[in-house]
């Protein structure tokens, strides 16, 4: 079951609660097709950034079913990723193997339309690759701006590969950042808030009981630990948020209206 937690506000997000991952995933699959056959209709053209992690996998099986392999115009769809390790593109943690094994593979979208990271080269290397790759094909003043981004959010706060004291968490220039970690985890390469923040729609997916603590201060007492994932406003457009139970647990509902 669903219910809508609607504000007066722009000081908290716009937030949807589901009963559990699979009716959250349901419903951002429609969500997804909505706006992505509007914008179409509109501009021609899609452009949609993933995320990796556990909870995009369901929907992401989902743009690979009978159903969305149709409803959706893959043809006008253009894919890129919000962040990627560097691994190769058929390594187990790759963020671009997860995609293309659940939907990519089964759509008809042409290959041209899948702008993936190239994670096998350094984090910088593959970094600047890919900010000329999204400069060629959106464009854009200053930062481009994407049509839709697919968030997460860590139980740390972080989203895409944006941890919290993090130099990349602090880039404002680049569009494009590399991240480096301490071993044995593996460099990556991000968005920058910059770059999200240009985006014309952001969306969160959110579930489980881990997450909830930091939820609790995102969405409702306004970020005082300065989480990456709670920096996340998009100046034009908005950030819709779907949680499970379970990720919407400490929310108080009076808070809303």
């Amino acid at each position: 079951m669903e219910t809508t937690v609607n504000q007066d506000t722009h000081l908290y997000p716009k937030v949807q609660i589901f009963s559990d991952l699979e009716a959250l995933s349901a419903a951002a699959a429609e969500f997804i097709a909505t706006i992505s056959r509007k914008v179409t209709e509109s501009t021609g053209n899609f452009s949609m950034a993933l995320s990796g992690g556990v909870t995009p996998r369901p929907l992401y099986a989902l743009f690979g079913s009978t159903l969305y392999r149709e409803r959706i115009d893959w043809k006008r769809v253009r894919i890129f990723w919000t962040d990627e390790r560097c691994v190769p593109p058929d390594h187990p943690e790759s963020n671009y193997k997860l995609a293309f094994d659940s939907f990519l593979s089964r759509v008809s979208i042409p290959p041209n339309n899948i702008h993936r990271i190239k994670g096998e080269a350094s984090a910088d290397q593959a970094a600047r690759a890919y900010e000329r790759d999204i400069r060629l094909f959106l464009g854009g003043p200053a930062f481009p701006i994407f049509d839709l981004i697919i968030l997460g959010v860590g139980e740390d706060g972080h989203t895409a590969s944006l941890f919290p004291a993090s130099g990349a968490a602090k880039e404002r220039v680049r569009v494009v950042a590399p991240v480096y970690l301490e071993p044995p985890k593996l460099n990556r390469v991000t968005l920058t808030l910059p770059t999200l923040n240009n985006a014309v729609q952001i969306l969160f997916l959110v579930s489980g009981k881990s997450k909830q603590n930091v939820i609790k201060e995102i969405v409702e007492q306004g970020n005082p630990h300065h989480y990456p994932a709670g920096l996340v406003q998009p100046r034009q457009g908005y950030s819709m948020w779907f949680l499970d139970n379970d990720a919407a647990n400490l929310l108080t509902q009076n808070n809303y209206r």
